[in-house]
């Protein structure tokens, strides 16, 4: 029996290959593309160097006894070069200050929730600040019996620092990231040093000082607003910087806002936004001052300069809604109190405001010796012979009694001592309150006339130094040495005899 056929086999249609799907990456916007590129350049710190640095800002941090011994070292070094002046001796102290470290410490430890490093670091920082103040301070009282430094006005290195502006807070976050960048990466830490002079972190402190000794609020708030600033950016920046670094496990480029950033983070860049507000007003009101100071200092020159005299000094205050102007000026020719009111007349007129001038004149001559001095013939007495009447009779003066010599008492210039002055001497000026010729230390003995003066609500007297310079100075430094009055001889009048005529002989 047959088979049933089988129908013929269809040949197999043939399939067209399948696409293949491939994933598009998504689209980056510019803020992701620049974070990502920065995550590519930068130097990735392992797990090992990581440790390394934690360990060194540990033990940089510990508060014993070789941190507090650079403390009290820095702080007589910065408190002594602010007192003399010195911006070199500032630096020095700059760099021996150990401060950096603990608040790079309190960056990290923030970062990385560290409670120990942190407790550790605070306390460093809050005792190492304390101790740099109380050494300022002390070193300050101290000065004034010794007569060492002559603090009549505040130096230029302490005024500096007493004016923070918004550019002190950009150089402390700098400055605080590249300390960050110095201390993870060992080929960047040769820039320690300089990284410790442009943060300056213990002169702040010990102006603080020195403003309390003085008694000068203003000083003392405007320094330690100075250290908060720095201490604040320095500590935001390099937990930036750590947080960059990989000290944290999160990876930069999955920040996608502000609120993926670790907490403390957010915290320190919103103090350090929050400082930027007194800084911006105390850099407004600076910049204020410094255009009106500019403009008063223009003003006055040229009229000076236009009533013949030139500017030697000129100090500027404002009491009162009245700008009062202390002016010495050098000249050719006294002033008269008539070229002090037209002065005054034509600054107000200029600064449209109310002015009041103290003039200080001091007197030079000018010579040139390419120009001769002329001679000016001067009228001399001629004798003329007139004739004269003719030889009359005479009397005859018969003998009187002379005078009788009583001793009357005479005022002599009194002597003086330079006292009560702690030891600092006290300035010998031309006028009162006027240029200083020189500075005495206490004990000399000086000649006091009977000129007096009030100036600032001191009594002024008039003296002469032992090397004949005379001046004023205030009278409260002054111990007068009262001299017995000397007998001098004056002419007591008697009564005269009368003369008898007696005729002479005739030719």
């Amino acid at each position: 029996m047959d088979s049933p056929t089988q129908p013929p086999a269809q040949p197999p249609k043939e399939t067209s290959p399948s696409p293949e799907v491939t994933a598009t990456p998504p689209k980056l916007n510019t803020r992701q593309k620049l974070l990502r590129w920065w995550w590519r350049q930068m130097r990735k710190v392992d797990a090992k160097q990581r440790g390394k640095v934690i360990a060194q800002l540990r033990e940089g941090s510990h508060p014993d006894f070789d941190y507090f011994l650079m403390i009290v070292l820095s702080s007589v070094i910065a408190t002594l070069g602010l007192l003399i002046d010195s911006g070199a001796t500032v630096i020095g102290a700059m760099l021996v200050a150990p401060l950096m470290t603990p608040i790079l410490s309190v960056g990290l430890a923030s970062l990385t929730g560290d409670q120990d490093l942190i407790k550790n670091a605070g306390s460093a920082l809050l005792r190492g600040s304390l101790i740099s103040v109380i050494i300022a301070a002390g070193l300050t009282l101290s000065n004034r019996p010794l007569p060492f430094v002559l603090l009549q006005e505040l130096p230029r290195e302490v005024i500096t620092r007493t004016n923070p502006t918004p550019i002190d807070l950009f150089i402390a976050l700098a400055g605080g990231a590249a300390a960050a960048f110095a201390w993870a990466l060992p080929q960047v830490s040769p820039s320690l040093p300089g990284v410790a002079i442009a943060t300056a972190l213990m002169p702040p402190l010990c102006v603080v000082g020195i403003g309390l000794a003085m008694g000068e609020w203003r000083v003392a708030g405007g320094g330690l607003l100075l250290f908060l600033t720095n201490a604040v950016a320095i500590a935001s920046a390099s937990m930036l910087v750590f947080y960059a670094l990989g000290f944290t496990p999160q990876n930069l480029l999955h920040v996608r806002s502000l609120r993926d950033l670790p907490r403390s983070l957010r915290l320190s860049t919103a103090l350090a936004a929050l400082l930027f507000i007194p800084l911006a007003y105390l850099g407004a009101r600076f910049v204020g001052q410094a255009s009106d100071s500019r403009l008063i200092n223009e003003v006055v020159q040229e009229e000076v300069t236009r009533m013949g005299g030139e500017l030697s000094e000129l100090k500027a205050q404002t009491t009162g809604g009245v700008l009062r102007l202390t002016l010495t000026i050098r000249t050719l020719r006294p002033l008269r109190y008539e070229d002090s009111v037209i002065l005054q007349q034509r600054i107000t007129t200029r600064l449209q405001r109310r002015v009041a001038i103290v003039v200080n004149q001091v007197l030079a001559a000018q010579l040139d010796p390419l120009v001769p001095p002329t001679l000016t013939p001067t009228p001399t007495a001629t004798f003329t012979a007139t004739p004269g009447p003719s030889s009359t009779p005479t009397l005859t003066a018969t003998f009187t009694p002379t005078a009788t010599f009583t001793p009357t008492a005479t005022s002599t210039p009194a002597a003086a001592r330079v006292d009560n002055t702690n030891w600092r001497g006290v300035h010998l000026r031309q006028s009162p309150g006027g240029p200083i010729i020189a500075t005495l230390p206490e004990g000399t003995i000086l000649t006091a006339f009977d000129e007096i003066a009030l100036y600032a609500g001191l009594v002024w007297l008039k003296v002469r130094d032992p090397e004949g310079r005379i001046g004023w100075i205030p009278q409260m430094y002054l111990l007068v040495i009262t001299l017995t009055p000397t007998a001098t001889p004056s002419l007591t009048p008697t009564h005269p005899i009368t003369p008898t005529p007696t005729p002479s002989a005739l030719p």
